[in-house]
């Protein structure tokens, strides 16, 4: 099956698709329990579709990733058509992203030694008025 053939209300949808987007987190609290809820928008080579992230799914997916989808359910939310699992739905992970957060770090150890020479200057400045002062007595 493929993203473009999913009609609403459809049951027992299986897709393999890639995460191309995703939603910041948001929490809610319904029946006295809480809860979170991500929206990813997937894609293969049909088309896109949303699909809605709950809960541990929210934290398991992420851009970049290959999912598959078993026994999904194609929901429609203000006139556009998004996938879910439901409570008889899965989703498997079956390829992370490349970690995109390495090229980061490098950049946040670069600010203490930028920050190194600024404070290291007036010592310097401070050694040779001391020693402009000893000459002169």
């Amino acid at each position: 099956m493929e993203i473009k053939d999913l009609q609403p209300r459809q049951g027992n949808v299986d897709l393999t698709v890639e995460v191309i987007d995703k939603s910041d987190v948001r929490e809610f609290q319904k029946f006295g329990r809480s809860g979170r809820v991500a929206t990813a928008t997937v894609k293969d080579a049909s088309g896109e579709v949303k699909l809605t992230l709950w809960n541990e799914s929210v934290d398991q997916v992420n851009v970049g990733d290959k999912l598959q989808l078993k026994n999904c359910y194609v929901n429609e939310f203000q006139g556009e058509m998004q996938l879910t699992t439901g409570k008889f739905g899965s989703i498997e992970v079956i390829g992370k992203a490349e970690a995109t957060e390495a090229p980061a770090e490098p950049a946040a150890e670069e600010t203490p030694a930028e920050k190194a020479p600024a404070e290291e200057a007036p010592e310097e400045e401070s050694a040779v008025e001391e020693e402009d002062m000893s000459e002169g007595e």
